[in-house]
């Protein structure tokens, strides 16, 4: 709720990674929040899943975690996502958060 009525974010969610890789093709997401820990496929999995569609190959990914061990958010990083937010968050502030990594998404992928 956050995301849309603070953010002015349109949002697309999905319960699991499973619905995630059958509908986010259809929607053409500028970029994909992913939580690690989901029902029945981790974050993980979906993401390697959702790589495989060529409509979100080059869609950012931005993952959602309790864990931030350094050793686990450098391997989330190497996995090209633009970042890491870390569970608890403040849902008011997570619209601030989330422009931030949009931003510096963008300003790599300018010329």
């Amino acid at each position: 709720m956050s995301l849309e009525m603070v953010g002015g974010f349109q949002v697309s969610s999905y319960t699991s990674g499973t619905e995630a890789i059958e509908f986010a093709p259809a929607t053409k997401p500028d970029m994909i929040l992913l939580d690690v820990m989901m029902p029945g496929m981790d974050g993980l999995t979906t993401y390697a899943q959702l790589k495989k569609i060529p409509e979100l190959q080059n869609t950012p990914i931005l993952f959602v975690m309790a864990r931030v061990q350094p050793k686990e958010v450098a391997s989330y990083m190497a996995l090209v996502a633009i970042g890491v937010i870390v569970k608890p968050f403040d849902p008011m502030k997570m619209p601030s958060d989330v422009k931030i990594f949009w931003n510096e998404f963008q300003s790599h992928m300018a010329p």
